[in-house]
């Protein structure tokens, strides 16, 4: 499949697609972004959930989220492979098969009414996800210049946080409110029916991907190419690269932490808030984490992505010590600002590894997104913490790893590297 290439050439001589010829291609992979937020957000909201329904203790709740983030650590390694063997397209409809695989096996895990099936239908689901990730993150990271990587990412980026905000929206609608899910025929009914018609959409959209032309060629090994790089080393060799993936599983581990427990916190900090206000609370910060994706887009037009980075983390690291100190009502707040200034940190985390990477840059890329698999870091600690002592002590563990994250900015992005991207 042959696709235009822009008149304009780099330094070096390396054509770029047309930008009108990768608009297409580009709106299928954000759609694949708002999929993953829509069934992350309603991740956190289900922690809760099942705390009052099943009568499980906060650390028994995280869970859920360690079969989450337990997929993208086991298999985006064979996720990359797969997209290697077979190509984006491809990677992205069987993510998305497997994805509403895994949401209609919640269909029968309500039926037992216990914990153990949720937490192997959630598994399952986010193992689709792993796969859909791993192919569109790296879909959109060479999808043109790759100058503007870290632009692309974030601006993708932006509708995984609407997918974000969606789901506590959902979630604190139906799964928080007594006159819905009697209306809905019960708790067990609801859940079917919100991940039923999940399963359903994402099935539709899978169908719609499969016929869709997605570029393939000219695309796989130029995304690394700029100017004045040295030819690439192993991946092995490459300190950026690994300190990448130990930030990018640090942060990734931080923000599972915080939304998982978000709800916990900030009932606990503000006197008389139920739980289906938390719910709409966390929608509230994934406005934050959205509009700060769009922020995040254009501040990296005139400011470096490292820099950015810094500064966000260090932000970070104060905001998650004025959560840890318990202070009613102006926690929550803070936290809700953690949000914000955690938008642009993947997608930057993402696309600073993986620069300079030549023909590594597929498996770079997979395993990054196995990084998400620091998901499963936090949780089962905070949640043992927020047990003994209180739920504003667990976060201090988040603030430990936003002190990496402006590291990574400040120092680890450059290990290396002749010259500071």
């Amino acid at each position: 499949m042959s696709i235009e290439t822009d008149a304009a050439h780099t330094p070096g001589g390396l054509a770029f697609p047309a930008a009108g010829s990768l608009r297409g291609p580009l709106a299928f992979a954000i759609g694949c972004f708002l999929i993953w937020g829509l069934a992350y957000g309603l991740l956190d909201v289900l922690n809760k959930h099942f705390q009052e329904t099943l009568s499980i203790s906060q650390a028994d709740s995280s869970w859920l989220q360690i079969a989450y983030f337990g997929a993208y650590l086991l298999l985006s390694l064979p996720a990359g492979m797969l997209l290697n063997a077979r190509g984006y397209k491809f990677g992205i409809v069987s993510g998305l098969a497997l994805t509403a695989f895994g949401a209609l096996l919640f269909i029968p895990a309500a039926n037992a009414g216990s914990f153990l099936p949720f937490v192997g239908s959630m598994f399952v689901l986010a193992a689709g996800l792993c796969v859909l990730e791993t192919s569109a993150d790296t879909y959109v990271n060479v999808l043109g210049d790759p100058a503007k990587a870290s632009q692309r990412l974030n601006l993708a980026q932006s509708f995984n946080a609407l997918g974000v905000f969606i789901g506590p929206m959902i979630g604190g609608a139906v799964f928080f409110s007594p006159s819905t899910t009697e209306a809905l025929g019960g708790a067990t009914r609801s859940i079917q029916i919100v991940y039923g018609l999940i399963a359903v959409a994402v099935l539709i959209f899978a169908a719609v991907v499969w016929r869709a032309r997605l570029p393939e060629t000219g695309l796989a090994d130029h995304g690394d190419a700029v100017a004045g790089d040295a030819p690439a080393k192993p991946l092995s060799q490459q300190p950026h690269f690994i300190a990448g993936v130990v930030t990018q599983a640090l942060y990734i581990g931080a923000q599972v932490g915080i939304g998982a427990y978000f709800i916990n916190l900030v009932t606990h900090n503000w006197q008389g808030l139920t739980s289906q206000q938390g719910a709409f609370m966390l929608s509230l910060a994934a406005i934050g984490y959205l509009v700060g994706r769009f922020a995040a887009t254009g501040l990296l037009l005139k400011v470096r992505p490292r820099t950015l980075l810094t500064t966000y983390g260090v932000i970070n690291v104060a905001l998650t010590l004025v959560v840890a100190a318990g202070i009613d009502k102006v926690s929550p707040i803070a936290l809700i600002a953690v949000f914000f200034f955690m938008s642009t940190m993947f997608a930057t985390i993402f696309a600073l590894g993986t620069t300079g990477l030549g023909a590594g840059t597929k498996k770079a890329s997979s395993l990054m997104v196995m990084a998400i698999g620091g998901g499963v870091l936090l949780p089962w600690p905070m949640g043992k913490l927020a047990d003994l002592y209180g739920a504003n002590i667990a976060f201090l563990l988040p603030a430990a790893c936003f002190a990496v994250v402006a590291w990574y900015g400040w120092k680890g992005a450059g290990l290396g590297r002749a010259e500071a991207k």
